[in-house]
């Protein structure tokens, strides 16, 4: 027998039917972290100092725009709010900051091991190759000291041929150095 398709049960709540705003953490973060660095500009304290003498003044000098008296109670309900609502801006700059540079020492280290590999890879080929060209050069000084006991051993048995043989050798040897220069 098969179950009878599941129908919402009462005590199930629906999904709300109220639109929620969607939004993205990325964006609001760069748009907060765009507000923490202006906070920490020149020209945001030149600002903030123009509107504090403006207000300031305005309130002692002009008694018909009088709306904060002198204590200033309301700019100091300002600088409050505007404090209220930097402070978690600038720590979440700060985290944001925090892990990127998390990302990037991560990422450094993983250059730093892979440069270290190709270093030691890098050592050891050059030690193989240091070998193989001293194998090379040993090999080459036994082949010349076979061949210059072949070519005595020759001169032993015709002494007359050996002459002219070796002097065609020396030319084969002086013209092969000369093409490899």
């Amino acid at each position: 027998m098969s179950k009878p398709p599941s129908r919402p049960q009462l005590y199930t709540p629906r999904s709300s039917r109220v639109p929620t705003p969607r939004m993205d953490s990325d964006a609001v973060g760069r748009f907060t972290e765009s507000i923490a660095r202006f906070f920490g500009t020149g020209s945001y304290l030149l600002i903030q100092t123009l509107v504090v003498i403006v207000w300031i003044v305005l309130n002692i000098v002009a008694v018909s725009l009088r709306w904060d008296p002198y204590p200033f109670i309301l700019l100091n309900l300002a600088f409050s709010t505007q404090a209220a609502y930097a402070a978690p801006l600038i720590l979440l700059a700060q985290n944001r900051q925090e892990n990127r540079d998390r990302v990037t020492l991560e990422e450094d280290r993983r250059r730093a091991q892979e440069t270290k590999a190709d270093t030691e890879y890098l050592a050891r080929e050059l030690a193989a190759l240091r070998l193989a060209i001293g194998d090379v050069a040993k090999t080459r000084e036994h082949l010349r000291r076979e061949l210059e006991d072949l070519r005595v051993l020759l001169e032993g048995r015709h002494p007359g041929e050996a002459q002219s043989a070796q002097k065609d050798t020396d030319d084969d040897v002086d013209r092969h150095a000369a093409s490899s220069n």
